[in-house]
């Protein structure tokens, strides 16, 4: 049986935006319910029973500051693990800890640049819509960046590692990346655990949330 296409809620103010998103969201099966400007309307659309996704700007009217942000979050509170894609015009890694918070992942953050990689995009969009964590490599690298002292415990190979798996690569994707074997990415996933003092989780969702949580120094 052919699975119904994801209904989405689209937020952004910048109309030729708005419009290209809309269609490239079409255009990979994905039913744009809703495509609104500012934050209220936001509000309103999130308030629907027939979504499975919202792909929200960051900075939305009246004050361009965070109230796509801040819907996001309080759609979550009111819908639990409701799948949120935020994308923004810059890095911001404090935003992305804001949304990881819950540890519930269905979240993603990707920065603007990334739509112009369609397929990229919208894999993101369904990997989000599936439950899954989807970051900007950019907004990665930020977090690592800012936690560096207690990373001087991995080796160069295990920093490599944990910024692929906080993009939320799957350990064959990361052996692919690295050209080694899954076996090896495995191993250096057991010792960046070990080394940080993490849980190992069943799943690689739970792994990105626990080492993502960690960078947040939680």
């Amino acid at each position: 049986m052919t699975q119904p296409p994801l209904r989405a809620v689209l937020a952004e103010d910048q109309a030729l935006l708005r419009v290209g998103l809309t269609r490239i969201l079409e255009s990979g099966g994905i039913q744009v319910v809703e495509a609104v400007d500012n934050a209220p309307s936001l509000a309103r659309a999130l308030s629907r029973d027939d979504i499975d996704i919202a792909v929200v700007d960051v900075r939305l009217p009246p004050t361009h500051t965070t109230e796509g942000l801040e819907a996001a979050t309080a759609v979550r509170t009111t819908r639990r693990a409701f799948p949120v894609l935020v994308l923004s015009q810059w890095v911001e890694p404090l935003y992305a800890r804001d949304l990881l918070a819950g540890g519930e992942g269905a979240i993603g953050y990707l920065l603007k640049d990334r739509v112009a990689d369609v397929d990229g995009f919208l894999a993101a969009v369904h990997q989000v819509a599936s439950g899954g964590t989807v970051l900007d490599p950019e907004v990665v690298a930020a977090l690592v960046s800012a936690r560096s002292r207690p990373l001087d415990r991995l080796t160069e190979r295990e920093r490599e590692v944990l910024t692929l798996m906080g993009e939320g690569r799957s350990n064959a994707a990361i052996a692919a990346r690295m050209v080694v074997t899954e076996k090896a990415v495995g191993k250096h996933i057991n010792n960046i655990f070990t080394k940080l003092d993490l849980p190992q989780a069943s799943d690689d969702n739970r792994r990105v949330l626990a080492v993502l949580a960690w960078l947040d120094g939680r």
